[in-house]
């Protein structure tokens, strides 16, 4: 049975930058894709843009909704794939098989929970102009995105099973705290499975209950360095995934996306780590401008 991917879109009077994007999933090479749109109730034609593509769209609606993080959650409950996978409007698939490269990867990997890669930067009018600055790390954790999100969420690509919805307390960076809550459940379900393998044998071999309880200790210390370098369920494709258009909603109201960000990092990863990190930023911030790559 092939991997089904549910790609989503999210998208509010973006009649302009829209059509590049349904095309990138439409056009892909790759036959098992669930093309799902979320309109927030256009008035500027992009609902006459979808109706022209609706033959390559599985599922589509135009309504109002209570902003990118409401329409999202409405795009997961429609989803049906193994996969769900969010890329808004104006952003685009690298290339027209990059979802067929994916779904091998994934395929001989035995499906990871997550999967995720790079991403360029894309002007209005589609050319890419530079490399995202964060590189993504080479093996991904849920305390990775304490030096920020390593991992652009279009690049972020996560089974169905384990996404839970966006938390909408959060206008501009919900999808920092969702992906968070996707690594650690990832992880969290890698320990349980590599430790219900670990009792079993030790269920078949060990009578004596003390020693069999010592090792159980052991095992669940070793537990999570095992799942995430044996089990591969956070995996790196080492692909260039997406194309992102720069000037999206995130990056026009980047002051109130970093405080949202700032107080998740709080709630996660402790208040004093989270400063002193933040003094670091300042430091990464003002290298890359004097270097003009802010980006």
């Amino acid at each position: 049975m092939k991997i089904k991917f549910s790609i989503i879109t999210v998208v509010y009077n973006a009649s302009q930058v829209l059509e590049k994007t349904l095309l990138s999933v439409i056009n892909q090479t790759y036959n098992h894709i669930e093309y799902i749109i979320i309109d927030g109730g256009s008035t500027d034609g992009t609902v006459d843009m979808i109706k022209q593509y609706a033959s390559g769209i599985n599922y589509w609606v135009s309504e109002a909704d209570k902003g990118i993080y409401d329409a999202m959650n409405k795009g997961l409950r429609e989803a049906t794939g193994d996969y769900v996978w969010f890329l808004n409007a104006g952003d685009t698939l690298q290339h027209h098989n990059i979802v067929t490269d994916l779904a091998g990867i994934a395929e001989s990997a035995g499906q990871p929970d997550v999967l995720y890669g790079e991403t360029d930067l894309m002007e209005n009018d589609g050319r890419v102009f530079a490399e995202r600055r964060l590189k993504v790390p080479k093996n991904l954790t849920w305390k990775s995105f304490r030096m920020g999100m390593l991992v652009c969420h279009q690049a972020f690509i996560v089974k169905r099973s384990i996404a839970p919805e966006y938390d909408l307390q959060y206008r501009f960076s919900a999808d920092f705290d969702w992906c968070i809550r996707c690594l650690k459940k990832a992880e969290e379900i890698g320990e349980e499975r590599q430790l219900h393998k670990s009792e079993n044998i030790n269920r078949k071999g060990r009578k004596d209950s003390t020693q069999r309880a010592l090792r159980l200790n052991i095992d669940r210390l070793l537990c999570k360095k095992t799942v995430l370098l044996g089990e591969k369920k956070i995996l790196n494709s080492h692909l260039r995934i997406v194309n992102y258009l720069y000037e999206g909603t995130t990056t026009s109201n980047r002051k109130a996306s970093l405080k949202e960000r700032y107080y998740i990092m709080c709630k996660y990863y402790g208040v004093v780590p989270t400063q002193i990190r933040h003094l670091w930023f300042a430091v990464r911030t003002f290298w890359a401008k004097l270097f003009k790559n802010n980006y």
